[in-house]
């Protein structure tokens, strides 16, 4: 259910929440107070952050390991600075990716910790980040990052494509979130997160920060409902097509033989030459082009006639 918890989070295990409760997308502006989400709901953006995590998948196997899941928790609409101060800790590091036709940023947000165990498995190791934490990023660590955050920006329009036509150009700067430039800390973003673990393990988590300035064009597509799951045919419809189909005519034919002879036999050929046949106890039986099984010849009701004996497994790429 859109902003509801994930099924992911209700087995049992480590806990796969936010330890600081956080409020909902929907937002009751006060009097004299700015509405931080003009948008509502955000069912659709909600959606769109499931679709992203799905196809993030491949990318982070072999960064994560085996098993890796990735899952999309409820996103919330908070200002930057009530966000940051969220997140204390040294080492978590944001990287931009610009948002070309919106002509604003969005901030991909990696804890550091997380970023070592992904370059500590890279080049082969069990995925352990150096304790304590270097106070810098090396140059292979910037490089996996710089990777990693093209992986995202690649994968943002697709996810984005049934809203909006977004195109999004990963940043190549990677800097602290207590310090990330040209965002006030008054300013109301979009908080998606992505949950990634591999197997049973503890979930480490991407944040993806969306301004609300730089999505109010696309508002009408932001506010539209989400309908679930894929639409029912229409009974009739389906009726109609299915007595259409069922009415199909097919030529359906079996070859006793096929004798191979010389041509110069064939030239000699006249009226009264007997050409010399053999076949199994079963002929196939073809509808068009395709064999569908094998029968056995024989009479029926003064009829020539095929007992079928059995029938071959068909592909769907067979069918064609």
């Amino acid at each position: 259910m859109v902003n509801g918890p994930s099924e992911l989070t209700q087995e049992k295990g480590p806990p796969e929440r936010r330890e600081r409760p956080r409020t909902g997308a929907e937002h009751a502006p006060a009097l004299g107070t700015a509405n931080l989400n003009p948008f509502g709901d955000l069912h659709s953006v909600q959606h769109l952050s499931a679709r992203l995590a799905k196809s993030l998948k491949g990318s982070f196997e072999p960064l994560v390991g085996e098993g890796v899941r990735c899952w999309a928790e409820p996103l919330s609409v908070q200002r930057f600075g009530d966000y940051r101060a969220e997140r204390p800790r040294p080492g978590v590091i944001a990287t931009g990716s610009h948002a070309v036709s919106v002509c604003g940023r969005a901030l991909i947000v990696i804890d550091g910790n997380f970023g070592f165990e992904m370059l500590d498995r890279f080049f082969g190791g069990e995925g352990e980040a150096p304790q304590p934490l270097p106070a810098e990023f090396t140059g292979s660590a910037d490089t996996l990052l710089t990777r990693l955050s093209g992986m995202i920006a690649q994968q943002l329009a697709p996810a984005w494509e049934l809203l909006a036509r977004i195109d999004f150009e990963p940043a190549q700067t990677f800097a602290p979130l207590s310090v990330v430039p040209e965002i006030d800390a008054g300013e109301a973003m979009v908080v998606t997160r992505l949950g990634i673990a591999a197997g049973d393990a503890k979930p480490q988590w991407i944040d993806i920060l969306y301004p609300v300035a730089a999505l109010k064009p696309y508002t009408p597509s932001l506010t539209a409902k989400v309908i679930g799951g894929e639409p029912e045919p229409e009974p009739e419809w389906r009726n109609g097509l299915t007595r259409a189909a069922m009415a199909l005519r097919l030529p359906v034919r079996s070859v006793l033989a096929e004798p191979v002879v010389p041509l110069s036999m064939l030239m000699a050929l006249k009226a009264g030459d007997v050409i010399p046949i053999s076949f199994g106890p079963d002929v196939p039986v073809m509808v068009n082009r395709q064999q569908i099984g094998a029968g056995t010849v024989g009479t029926a009701n003064g009829q020539a006639a095929i007992r079928l004996t059995r029938f071959e497994s068909l592909a769907l790429e067979d069918a064609r």
